[in-house]
């Protein structure tokens, strides 16, 4: 198989499309787009989030945020919340079209407009590295979401990633396998 080698860059795939979400002081709502993050441990998710964002600096005062994934029905308000800073256009939120619903969990809003959300407590922020590190508290997800049997349909949310080879966004949802069933054909 031939290669092309394109240097140390953070490509990889998928990257995840998450809408980060906290309160300010006054208790309005903000949001941002974050791809560089992930599962951790069980109940933590870790971020790199530079200290120069509305977003990052309210989630560290109010020590609680949410993790929303972003979805296809709501790219453009996913990717406006990503190219519009918080600190120049403070009602981003509102002009995104979101509403907010104080979660029962932690200190921070949840999007209604994005189905799945994750409800962090702040654990620890690294100003020089920009790594944060969030308890998960809750997982909520809308009932429009979920199947017959009550389990999360991808097909519902339709998540989205971003490609960072080509500035673009891909949208999940075809099956093609079990997990931890279909390797063991080779057992």
């Amino acid at each position: 198989m031939e290669r092309k080698n394109l240097g140390a860059k953070p490509f990889c795939y998928p990257q995840p499309v998450f809408i980060i979400a906290a309160y300010d002081e006054n208790g309005t709502p903000c949001a941002m787009n974050a791809a560089w993050g992930g599962t951790s441990d069980y109940k933590e998710m870790t971020l790199c989030l530079s200290k120069g964002h509305k977003t990052v600096a309210n989630l560290r005062s109010r020590g609680a945020f949410t993790i929303s994934m972003g979805t296809a029905d709501q790219l453009v308000a996913c990717d406006y919340v990503g190219v519009v800073s918080g600190n120049k256009v403070p009602d981003k939120f509102e002009r995104a079209g979101w509403h907010a619903t104080h979660s029962s969990y932690v200190d921070a809003p949840l999007i209604d407009e994005l189905p799945l959300a994750l409800e962090c407590r702040l654990i620890s922020y690294d100003e020089g590295t920009g790594i944060l590190k969030g308890e998960i508290v809750n997982v909520s997800v809308a009932a429009s979401v979920l199947d017959v049997n009550g389990k999360v349909d991808p097909s519902k949310i339709r998540p989205i990633t971003f490609d960072p080879f080509n500035n673009k966004y891909i949208v999940l949802g075809e099956t093609i396998g079990n997990a931890f069933m279909d390797g063991l054909q080779l057992k």
